[in-house]
């Protein structure tokens, strides 16, 4: 089973964690009542995932909180895990789990997971794995796709843009119909978001040979895909705003905001905002860069992690790997929209309904099947994606709020991505 290889200093972090006794296993489960986990998660699958979970386990109980997704958890977390008292369990996603291993925050589930690798493909166990240490078990997965306004393109007259000159096109054209919507929303906090863009497009932001790290956020591609929301901007094609405020839910609620190039797992945040429009909207795979290209990136896409604090590992790994892996924990993602990481959960979404929030759209598992087997293998996260996520937020906001260049956003990233890795003792090559 292939895994993740860090450099070295990431590598030396780890082995210091565990020298310290800073493991979940280092205090045994002694209690004579039922065991209590404590797990953070966002999303709307948690909370029945959680009450399933309680129903059919009384001797394991997990209390569950919504400490928000993202840059938000895995910030708490940090915070909490520096106070020993992180939960037991917690979602985190792909691209942040090395720094939260770095930070402490991950322990290593090795000895208790057994051979539940075997349920996932290699390229998504290996999101989880380091160095031949497990820290999670893989949730979902988050290819890239189109959730779109089906019942306004009708009304509008717009087709489904197969390419991104396509979907220009379409945002005139939406544009031109109803001065007042948008195809789209370019949201300048959502670093995962376009890092699957520029993915999309033949950017690594990472990579590393032995110990030698190259960064490149402002490379060819990249910039590419910052000048092309760029003229969408200046046209006021789409609204440069953030995702998932009151505003916004209410423009989407309106019908004023058509598209939502996101993860697979759109259907189910949408449903929370707007549920009266189950029936209106629809999925199709991510527009192209290149016409006949249906590569796409993850955006997300998630890990269950056992923290340094919990002293109930092996409890915790057990819920853990029960989520991703039994049938009914896998009925409960897939009617919430989610598309599982595991194989039996791939399998299983071609024997069952649409999300709710799409049940006219019969063909949706089997789309989604065909952009998961177009997903980019192997994308490759840095040590510090935290920082870049903060410093690419900034940088962007700044310049959606001051009309400066997007791609000066992506030079701005990168000089704190680079500058923060030297610091902390990596290698970074010239690119």
């Amino acid at each position: 089973m292939r895994t993740s290889k860090l450099a070295a200093p990431v590598a030396l972090a780890i082995a210091a964690l565990a020298l310290s006794g800073c493991s979940a296993g280092s205090e045994a489960d002694t209690s004579d009542g039922p065991i209590t986990l404590e797990y953070w998660a966002w999303g709307t699958s948690q909370k029945p995932l959680v009450d399933r979970w309680n129903e059919t386990h009384p001797d394991i109980q997990v209390k569950h909180t919504d400490a928000g997704g993202g840059s938000d958890s895995s910030a708490k977390l940090v915070t909490a895990t520096r106070a020993d008292n992180a939960p037991d369990v917690a979602l985190v996603e792909y691209n942040t789990l090395p720094a939260m291993i770095v930070a402490g925050v991950a322990t290593d589930i090795s000895e208790y997971v057994g051979d539940v690798s075997d349920k996932f493909a290699p390229g998504v166990w290996s999101q989880a794995s380091f160095d031949g240490a497990t820290y999670g078990v893989p949730q979902d997965a988050g290819p890239q796709a189109l959730t779109y306004n089906k019942a306004r393109f009708g009304e509008l007259g717009i087709e489904v843009p197969k390419t991104w000159a396509d979907f220009a096109d379409a945002a005139e054209k939406v544009h031109e119909a109803d001065p007042e919507a948008y195809i789209t929303t370019f949201a300048p906090a959502e670093f995962g978001g376009f890092a699957g863009f520029a993915q999309q497009a033949g950017a690594e932001w990472w990579s590393v040979d032995g110990d030698a790290w190259t960064v490149d956020f402002d490379g060819e591609a990249s910039v590419a895909v910052a000048d092309y929301w760029q003229d969408l901007i200046d046209r006021d094609l789409v609204l440069a705003e953030p995702l998932l405020t009151p505003e916004w839910n209410a423009n989407l609620n309106d019908g004023k905001i058509l598209s939502w190039p996101a993860g697979l797992w759109a259907a189910g945040v949408l449903s929370g905002v707007a549920g009266d429009m189950a029936g209106d909207w629809a999925m199709a795979p991510l527009p192209q860069w290149t016409a006949g290209d249906a590569s796409v990136a993850f955006q997300g896409g998630s890990a269950a992690v056992v923290t340094t604090s919990s002293k109930h590992a092996e409890a915790a790994t057990e819920f853990a790997t029960w989520m991703e892996t039994s049938e009914d924990a896998l009925k409960i993602q897939i009617a919430e929209g989610q598309y599982p990481a595991s194989l039996p959960g791939q399998a299983l979404t071609l024997e069952s309904d649409p999300p709710a929030f799409m049940p006219q759209q019969e063909d949706y598992w089997e789309v989604a099947a065909e952009i998961a087997a177009n997903t980019i293998p192997e994308i490759s996260w840095g040590p510090n994606v935290n920082v870049a996520s903060t410093a690419f937020q900034d940088a962007m906001a700044a310049a959606v709020t001051n009309g400066t260049p997007l791609r000066d956003a992506l030079t701005k990233t990168e000089k704190v991505v680079v500058d923060d890795m030297e610091s902390a003792g990596f290698e970074v090559t010239a690119k």
